[in-house]
């Protein structure tokens, strides 16, 4: 990875969202919910770290609006 992308906030063309999903939550249950924001939201995957416990923490990633133009409530 660059050292842009090693922290998300440092990166101006993109907009970053964190998530953590609990350990009890299955693959393909993550992957259902993850989906969902991507297809209504304009979200794609940027990164997972998958912990010993089983908790996953995600982030999401989309390009920033352009100024003037209302984000969509998500």
């Amino acid at each position: 990875m660059s050292a842009q992308t090693d922290n998300p906030e440092t990166d101006t063309d993109w907009e970053y969202r964190p998530l953590r999903l609990p350990p009890g939550i299955t693959r393909i249950s993550a992957a259902t919910q993850l989906s969902i924001h991507a297809e209504y939201s304009g979200w794609e995957l940027s990164r997972v770290l998958l912990y010993a416990d089983g908790t996953r923490k995600i982030w999401l990633r989309r390009k920033r609006n352009t100024p003037g133009v209302p984000n969509v409530i998500t």
